[in-house]
């Protein structure tokens, strides 16, 4: 587990740009926290990361994104507005395990409403950060590998 400060909203991107240039395909981002603690952002960073010149913005009513026009292909989820049940009719399975798609980066938002997850991710929590200076709430991420997955080194 590794737990990073992010003061900014740029810290936040600068975050997701460094996962997104390191990541190895196949890999799966399982994102959790609360509305506005930066979710969204971190996957925007994902994509600069991967070289994705597109805009990338929560696809809370279309649930699932995807953008090919980088280093690997990015599978943007958002399962804000679904229940477990519901999340099984996405198949989300095909995503990260390469069965109909290329094999790519998957960025799930809300990912405490999955009713399975893969054998190996990495769970980003993030939320405020009740050390950061005032006026400034600040956020930070917990980092968590689960299974196989390796972390890579995080420059920011």
């Amino acid at each position: 587990m590794i737990t990073q400060c992010l003061p900014t909203a740029a810290a936040t991107r600068s975050l997701g740009e460094s996962l997104g240039r390191s990541l190895p395909a196949g890999s799966v981002l399982c994102l959790q926290g609360d509305l506005g603690s930066g979710k969204t952002t971190l996957v925007q960073g994902l994509g600069i990361g991967l070289g994705i010149t597109e805009a990338i913005d929560s696809p809370t009513f279309t649930l699932i994104n995807e953008y090919v026009g980088g280093r690997l292909p990015l599978y943007h989820f958002d399962l804000y507005r679904l229940e477990p049940a519901d999340v099984v009719t996405l198949a989300p399975e095909i995503y990260w395990e390469g069965i109909e798609t290329e094999p790519g980066i998957v960025a799930i938002e809300w990912s405490e409403r999955l009713p399975y997850h893969p054998d190996t991710y990495l769970h980003i929590h993030l939320q405020a950060d009740d050390g950061a200076a005032q006026g400034d709430p600040g956020r930070m991420a917990i980092l968590t590998p689960v299974g196989s997955f390796v972390l890579p080194p995080l420059i920011n």
